[in-house]
């Protein structure tokens, strides 16, 4: 099992920045695809960004040029640095965690572990 801890959401004015983290404990860390995801209220879950074991990463063409996926395999954290937020970033962001998936892998499915969720709220 590995468990996935998010943190860092809270509410922001658009145009702002915020830091997310998840922290991962329980299994190799270094050993897993990384990923995070977003829900809006009666909306399919989506996904934001992946990380791969290597350090390759994937974004949704919603956040490109503005989201930063990366991860410290020493503190078995990944972070998304999110500027130049927007409304439409409103959102329950989760962590995600896969051992045989590459960085671009998109379906919730593909994904073995998932974290509670942080609740980001951009203000307009």
């Amino acid at each position: 099992q590995l468990q996935l801890v998010e943190s860092g959401g809270v509410l922001v004015h658009a145009g702002d920045s915020l830091r997310l983290s998840c922290a991962a404990s329980g299994r190799t860390f270094s050993r897993y695809t990384m990923a995070w995801f977003r829900q809006a209220p009666l909306q399919e879950r989506e996904f934001v960004a992946g990380i791969s074991r290597g350090g390759g990463n994937t974004y949704a063409d919603s956040v490109k040029g503005r989201f930063t996926i990366s991860r410290d395999n020493a503190k078995n954290t990944v972070y998304l640095q999110m500027n130049s937020l927007k409304p439409e970033d409103t959102a329950v962001y989760y962590c995600a965690a896969a051992p045989a998936v590459t960085s671009s892998s998109w379906r919730p499915r593909d994904y073995d572990y998932w974290g509670q969720g942080t609740q980001v709220t951009v203000s307009s």
